[in-house]
């Protein structure tokens, strides 16, 4: 048996029912040559057993030839089918439904020809169950995930975390939703079943024949984030969306690699705004437009009752600046095409039938608890993150990525509230014979393991005016995990680190920024 093959002594104590801090066991095995070797191990019961596996197929995406893909696939091995559910007509997925406080098991299974891993974004669950990179497996090798459901009702998902292989991953199809609910999303009384309904925005390019072509600008696309030529929703070009004369619960994520949208319904009808990243709202709250960052998921009440039979209402999104600096990538190859904060439609809405169903907008939708700042810790000096880029790569505090490494400043104290500050700090960088670029790029800042609260937003005074094409379209008022920091923005969080001690790591979600080091850990220590 190799090293890889045995359970490590915390494993053990897990198993034996003498682990301290999580209710699961943390990987049984890993590192198995075969998926007949990766039987896990029985450790408690469990509501729902899930076995999950990525693999490569091949999808009919565009008219002739069908597009190689990279997916997942699962299957209910131990509780409710209904919590295991396919996005028709789509490569994406499968969408787990699941409800706070159950158990779960996934086996996943790695039938990639590279290294892959996979993160539950959003899930507040042990550092060994969250796809740290450092779990990584190989082709044919096996991770057992167990966690007990401890979030709220909200739109959470799932995609690859390999280092420095997330972005090319997920570009090629590796996503899909866990859908949480609980009591009080319950109460709420919002449209569920065919009327509530996710949405998984992403752009993507397609070679010549029908295949996807990723970064196609070499060097300038990898230093400042992928953009696609066409939109895919639910991984299908042109989406069409129908709908009949009633409200509906739209569940929104930007699966894109670094794509920002401002999205807004061409005719100017406010969106009405029902919960962010991490689950409802207290209550509803409007915006004539909605900025949404990779990795951010916004719900939307959508009512459609008085709207004709036939019509079309068009999901767009809207011109804004500052999220990509210089002009160096257009020089370079980097595409003009649905270039970051251009004019384009995302989706197209078609009222196709009449109905008299009738649903209120609720005035209440949850309760959130809210953090007091002078709970903090270190409420007098926050933490300060600085994000710049450094020699070609992208830098948090002047550090890239170290597999185990933790800075002193990274370390925090399990059960204690802190102040976290991101100052995405403009410059100027060389490219030698090429000149100059400038060093203003957004970044969309994810920390693992949590929910946060946004306590504050500040800007340089001469960044204001891009600033402001996108600052109304923000969402700060529930539970976030991704934050979108803009050019010469600083932005405060309020996080605290409960449960769970451990190694996560918090990362730009632009996950080209990502995989050229703008990612680090922390550690929580008891």
């Amino acid at each position: 048996m190799s090293q890889s093959d045995k359970l490590s002594r915390r494993d053990f104590l897990r198993l034996s029912g003498l682990g301290a801090a999580a209710l699961f066991a943390g990987p049984i095995l890993s590192g198995c040559t075969s998926p007949e070797q990766a039987r896990p191990i029985p450790t408690t019961t469990v509501d729902l057993e899930i076995a999950l596996q990525a693999v490569q197929k091949e999808v009919q995406i565009l008219p002739g030839k069908a597009t190689r893909v990279w997916t997942y696939q699962g299957q209910v091995t131990k509780g409710d089918p209904a919590s295991l559910q396919t996005l028709p007509g789509s490569y994406l997925g499968p969408i787990l439904r699941v409800r706070k406080g159950q158990r779960v098991r996934i086996t996943f299974t790695n039938n990639l020809p590279e290294q892959s891993i996979v993160h539950w974004h959003g899930l507040h669950v042990p550092d060994d169950m969250d796809g740290h990179p450092r779990h990584a497996v190989g082709p044919r090798q096996t991770y057992v995930y167990e966690f007990q459901v401890l979030n709220r009702a909200g739109t959470y998902w799932f995609h690859p975390h390999p280092h420095k292989l997330t972005g090319s991953q997920v570009y090629k199809g590796l996503a899909g939703l866990v859908l949480v609910s609980d009591d009080e999303e319950t109460a709420a009384g919002l449209p569920s079943a065919e009327y509530d309904i996710p949405l998984i925005i992403q752009d993507r390019t397609f070679a010549a024949d029908n295949q996807l072509s990723y970064l196609p600008g070499g060097m300038m696309d990898q230093m400042m984030g992928f953009l696609g030529d066409r939109i895919l929703v639910n991984g299908q070009p042109d989406f069409v969306l129908p709908v009949a004369t009633r409200p509906y619960r739209l569940r929104l994520l930007n699966g894109s690699n670094s794509r920002i949208y401002k999205l807004g319904w061409q005719d100017g009808t406010p969106l009405t705004v029902i919960a962010t990243d991490g689950g409802l709202l207290e209550k509803p709250v409007q915006r004539s437009y909605i900025t949404l960052a990779p990795a951010e998921r916004i719900e939307l009440w959508v009512d459609f009752s008085g709207r004709a039979v036939g019509s079309e209402l068009r999901l767009q999104s809207l011109v804004f600046a500052g999220a990509e600096g210089g002009d160096t990538g257009m020089m370079m190859g980097r595409s003009p095409a649905l270039a970051d904060g251009s004019e384009f439609t995302v989706l197209r809405v078609r009222v196709e039938r009449k109905s008299e169903e009738k649903q209120a907008l609720p005035e209440r939708l949850s309760a959130i608890p809210r953090y007091r700042l002078e709970d903090a810790v270190n409420r007098e000096k926050p933490r300060a993150f600085t994000l710049t880029m450094q020699q070609m790569f992208w830098t948090i505090n002047g550090r890239t990525f170290e597999m185990e490494s933790v800075a002193e400043d990274e370390t925090v104290k399990l059960n204690t509230l802190e102040v976290w500050e991101f100052i995405n700090q403009p410059g100027t960088m060389s490219m030698g014979m090429m000149g100059s670029m400038t060093e203003e790029m957004a970044h969309p800042i994810h920390i693992h393991g949590l929910q946060f609260q946004v306590l504050e937003r500040k800007v340089r005074p001469e960044m204001t005016a891009n600033w402001e094409t996108v600052s109304a379209g923000f969402v700060d008022e529930g539970w976030k995990d991704t934050v979108l920091v803009m050019p010469g923005e600083r932005v405060k969080l309020l996080l605290k680190f409960e449960d769970y001690a451990g190694l996560y790591v918090y990362h730009c979600h632009n996950l080209e920024h990502e995989d050229l080091g703008m990612m680090r850990n922390y550690r929580i220590t008891a």
